[in-house]
């Protein structure tokens, strides 16, 4: 089982923005791609979303289903592998003051995923979910870093000088 967890500099409610928009799944979620709408309204319970995941020249056609949401704290997902399995995917949310702690727990559910279940796997996974939050806090902080940056970076007026 993989539990990970990473400090975001940003709330909860900005955090649920990037984990409720379709269209930056594919942003955050390691190896996903084409990521889009396939039933409901995501991420409410039961919506459901399609994409594609690249594993060297093997490309598997996923689903990914909400099976629990309460905005802004948690979301637990089941993401559907075909022949691989199911894994569930939660996470929660929590306020750490002005920032979010969201710890991350994923691991095997169904199907050959669970049967082949190890600590290996637990070590990959650990590994994939450390670059998963590290890329959904990316996502999260880069608006605030871009607007320090432009302050940085804007023209100064001079002093006056004192005589």
């Amino acid at each position: 089982m993989a539990v990970r967890h990473r400090l975001i500099k940003k709330s909860p409610e900005d955090v649920w923005k990037i984990l409720s928009a379709v269209e930056r799944y594919g942003d955050w979620v390691v190896g996903t791609s084409r990521a889009e709408l396939d039933e409901g309204l995501w991420p409410e319970v039961g919506a459901a979303l399609r994409y594609e995941i690249k594993i060297g020249p093997l490309t598997l056609h996923n689903q990914t289903v909400v099976r629990r949401s309460e905005p802004p704290a948690v979301l637990e997902l089941e993401a559907n592998s075909g022949p691989l399995g199911t894994a569930r995917i939660a996470m929660e949310l929590r306020p750490w003051g002005e920032q979010t702690l969201i710890i991350l727990d994923e691991h095997p559910l169904r199907g050959a995923g669970g049967v082949l279940h190890n600590g290996l796997l637990d070590a990959v996974q650990h590994v994939r979910s450390r670059a998963m939050l590290a890329r959904l806090a990316r996502l999260c902080e880069e608006e605030e870093e871009e607007v320090e940056v432009r302050s940085r970076t804007a023209p100064r007026r001079p002093r006056p000088r004192t005589v």
